[in-house]
């Protein structure tokens, strides 16, 4: 009895394994563009996060040297100007050499340091952080002064030295944490960031639904005010942000102006350096911003929902609120899911608009804006980083809880 030979399991044969292996050997350069781009930088980030790294820190220590021709006449000195580049590590072994450039011979005057006629070397040993010290030697000059000390100026001397480098070694602390959610600052800016980012999210889909709505049907000058309603979106955010800031000016703005005329106010009213008012202002700049983005892509995908529904529901005698949620709604929830995901993500992140408008005053202080003054207001670059780790975090969370409700919906 002849007995076939076994067929290989779907997806396992030799032309298969063939296929994976060119479709792995075509997304390798894709695969690590994207861990080069996104990756590393994100790992650093959490590698600095629990480093105690100010913003000096960022230049490895070294000893560093400033070289010079000084005196006149027959008293001629060639003067190094060495320090330590870092005001906390110690650069330790440090040595300086140097060849005088032809026309100069130096004379030995420290006991450091090893001359011979235009050969220099000096065992500094070593520096403390911040330390400085000046080097003179004598010299003979035997050609032209101006060539000698233009060549003496334009020469750099060699200086050799090690320091523990604190962005590589294997310290770390947890106070860049303990820093960024000390007391009831956290508390306060993760609820501005919050508020920020819910109500200048919800605000522009609902806005974006309201003009998509409008918008949805065929009208003369349709085009135009497509056009225009994209504007807050195509500007340059410095322009707008700039108009928002002079248009509400306390003192020749345009809308208190209007106001006080209009007896709606008493006194000018500063609108961007008050609390609650400037987060509220900052927010309603957010949804005005951002929701074209939203009436964009609801307009498309409200007109590609099939007429007939509608026609049905009229001779059903539907009213049109009864239209929208029972019929425009269903077909809309998908792109407002994913318009909801990606503003929201987009708006926790911001961080020009409010730095524009209030440069996080009152009460407009985000995490975002925080991330920026702990690495260079306070010069704290560790703390900085723990703050983009906690916004990390938190829109991590977001996601899978987002991901995880979608996928029940779409269960049901």
């Amino acid at each position: 009895m002849i007995h076939a030979a076994p067929t290989p399991p779907e997806g396992r044969g030799p032309l298969a394994r063939r296929e994976a292996r060119l479709a792995w050997g075509l997304l390798l350069p894709t695969i690590l563009i994207v861990a080069a781009v996104v990756v590393v930088p994100l790992l650093a980030i959490f590698w600095i996060s629990v480093k105690p790294i100010g913003l000096a820190d960022l230049r490895p220590p070294a000893p560093i040297a400033r070289e010079a021709l000084r005196g006149s006449g027959d008293e001629l000195r060639i003067q190094y100007r060495v320090r330590n580049s870092s005001r906390s590590e110690i650069v330790s072994d440090v040595t300086l050499s140097d060849i005088l450039p032809p026309g100069l011979e130096a004379r030995p005057v420290d006991p450091r340091c090893v001359v011979d006629g235009r050969s220099i070397f000096c065992d500094l040993g070593d520096f403390e952080g911040g330390r400085r010290e000046t080097l003179d030697f004598p010299v003979v000059l035997s050609g032209d002064r101006d060539a000698a000390e233009e060549a003496a100026e334009g020469s750099e001397p060699v200086l050799t030295g090690s320091a523990d480098n604190i962005l590589t070694n294997l310290e770390f602390t947890g106070e860049n944490f303990a820093r960024v959610f000390d007391g009831d600052e956290f508390r306060s800016v993760l609820y501005v960031t919050l508020f920020y980012t819910v109500v200048g999210t919800v605000g522009a889909l609902l806005v974006g639904l309201f003009a998509a709505m409008l918008l949805n049907k065929s009208f003369r000058g349709q085009g135009v005010l497509r056009g225009l309603y994209l504007f807050p979106y195509v500007a340059p955010v410095i322009a707008v942000a700039f108009t928002w800031v002079i248009l509400f000016d306390p003192f020749s703005g345009s809308a208190n102006a209007l106001l006080v005329r209009m007896g709606v106010a008493e006194n000018a009213i500063n609108f961007f350096g008050e609390r609650p008012l400037a987060l509220i202002m900052v927010t309603v700049f957010e949804i005005w911003r951002y929701f074209p983005l939203s009436f964009l892509f609801i307009l498309a995908r409200m007109q590609s929902i099939d007429e007939d529904m509608y026609e049905a529901a009229d001779m059903d005698g539907a009213s049109p609120f009864q239209k929208f949620w029972y019929l425009s709604l269903p077909q809309l929830l998908g792109i407002l899911s994913v318009l909801f995901l990606l503003r929201f993500i987009w708006t926790f992140n911001k961080f020009d608009d409010i730095f524009l408008l209030t440069g996080g005053n009152a009460g407009t202080r985000t995490l975002t804006v925080n991330v920026y003054e702990q690495a260079f207001a306070v010069s704290n670059i560790g703390a900085g980083a723990a703050v983009a780790v906690v916004i990390f975090g938190c829109l991590l969370i977001f996601s899978i809880f987002f991901f995880r409700v979608m996928s029940r919906e779409e269960g049901l």
